[in-house]
């Protein structure tokens, strides 16, 4: 009997929202996104791996390469950079590489904060192996994007305890049952399965930060990926995964309604591409401390003290609030999660990049000094109109008692102000230099751009040789 149900058609089950979910992943296609969102994909497209080609020569990146090295696994899917190994080892470690600078992508809900290019490493290890055509990457990636920012905007779980990458799970293993080509069917099950297993706490993000902060949705896409060819063999996941008895919102995020009937592959407008190599919530912050400096040419040692007043998403997360002292700095993970290092350390270095990070800039005394001179409070009006503006008060008081004042609402890079081609071009160059030639990043620019006219193998053939 219970096999008999187990195998009944789809359209006798009962419509659960997975199985709607479902339907809407099988279907996605990029052609029907707008020109300009199908060109903002490709800008994050080209962002992402320009962020992946930049971590190449990071500390955990060197780790798990060895950790692949040591468990092997059939050489399926291209790293990034050079080798091969099983889809979804190579979706953990290229999505680790897109993942450990903390430059890519973000995404601001009013209770969330995520970052959908996380997919990318387990979508493109998936185009690969079902030798997809670039359109069904694009397809993939847009579907993930979706799938992540609609979870985030209206099923947000950080103050229930849980981490952003517990809306990934959904998103990876849609985006991966998309660039496999599965049936509605099996693509419910895939989502069912990684969105089952796969939920994360948020204390990766919150007091002492470890390597664990960069590494947690690389493992979420590792896992989805897994769960996305369980489906593909046959496997099937609770059906009631959402609305269920201790389903995803009975047990974390409450009640919630998205009609997948209805929704469409424009998301992707509004994320956002960092200027700076900072955590998302900083970035108007940075850009404006460097403003007052620029226009008024004081120096970082004539500072006495720095006040911030600031939308309260980023008081509790890099201010200093609910999330813990940012004053006490020793690691990357650390600093890059902390809205004084990170505007300190621009107003002395003139910039906020991966050398900003550098285990010896991190500990100098300088920076070590100036972070001391904060003081950084939420402000209620910039709460009630986030995530629609990024909006932060500065104020500069030098040692002589002047003060420079400066209110930013966006920055360069925010869905008021989208980034250029050319910016993103330019970012993109600057990150892999050190490990591409002037050959390799001119096609890897020029497949990005084109991507619909190129097979997935062929694109990660040229990842996988840097130097040629």
């Amino acid at each position: 009997m219970e096999l008999a149900m187990t195998h009944q058609p789809t359209d006798v089950l009962p419509d659960t929202e997975v199985r709607q979910l479902g339907r809407f992943v099988s279907r996605t296609d990029h052609r029907t996104m707008s020109e300009e969102a199908r060109m903002e994909l490709k800008k994050r497209i080209l962002d992402t791996i320009g962020v992946a080609i930049g971590a190449l020569g990071g500390e955990p990146i060197r780790m798990i390469r060895e950790h692949l090295d040591d468990f092997g696994g059939n050489g399926l899917c291209t790293l990034i950079g050079g080798g091969k190994t099983a889809p979804d080892r190579a979706a953990f470690y290229n999505g680790a590489l897109s993942r450990y600078l903390d430059f890519m992508d973000s995404y601001l809900a009013k209770g969330e904060t995520c970052h959908q290019s996380d997919n990318f490493g387990a979508v493109l290890a998936a185009a690969e192996y079902a030798d997809a055509g670039g359109g069904d990457f694009l397809s993939a990636m847009a579907a993930a994007y979706q799938v992540q920012g609609r979870l985030c905007d209206l099923a947000p779980v950080r103050a229930k305890g849980f981490d952003h990458t517990v809306q990934g799970a959904y998103a990876s293993a849609a985006g991966v049952s998309r660039a496999l080509g599965l049936d509605a069917e099996k693509t419910a099950n895939a989502i069912a399965i990684s969105g089952t297993c796969n939920n994360a706490l948020r204390c990766t993000r919150t007091g002492a930060l470890s390597h664990w902060k960069g590494l947690a949705y690389p493992n979420t896409a590792f896992v989805g990926t897994h769960a996305a060819f369980l489906a593909y063999r046959g496997i099937t996941g609770p059906e009631e995964v959402f609305e269920g008895n201790k389903g995803f919102k009975d047990a974390i995020a409450g009640d919630f309604q998205i009609d997948w009937s209805q929704e469409d592959l424009e998301n992707v407008k509004k994320s956002i591409i960092k200027k700076y190599n900072a955590e998302i919530h900083s970035q108007s912050s940075i850009e404006g401390a460097l403003e007052l400096q620029e226009q008024h040419g004081f120096g970082w040692d004539e500072i006495e003290h720095i006040g911030i007043d600031i939308f309260d998403v980023a008081f509790h997360i890099i201010g200093g609030g609910e999330e813990g002292d940012k004053t006490i700095i020793r690691t990357k993970e650390e600093a890059d999660h902390s809205l004084q290092y990170m505007v300190g350390v621009a107003l002395i270095d003139g910039n906020v990049l991966p050398a900003q990070y550098e285990p010896d800039r991190i500990v100098r005394n300088d920076i070590q000094g100036l972070l001391r001179r904060f003081t950084v409070k939420p402000k209620q009006e910039y709460t009630d109109r986030f995530p629609d503006e990024v909006c932060t008060d500065l104020a500069i008081t030098l040692k002589d008692g002047t003060v420079h004042r400066i209110t930013k609402t966006d920055y360069e890079g925010f869905s008021t102000r989208p980034m250029s081609w050319d910016t993103v071009i330019s970012k993109f160059i600057g990150l892999s230099a050190d490990f591409t030639s002037d050959r390799t990043r001119k096609a890897i620019i020029d497949a990005v751009q084109n991507v619909e006219q190129m097979r997935a193998r062929d694109f990660t053939a040229i990842l996988s040789n840097l130097d040629v």
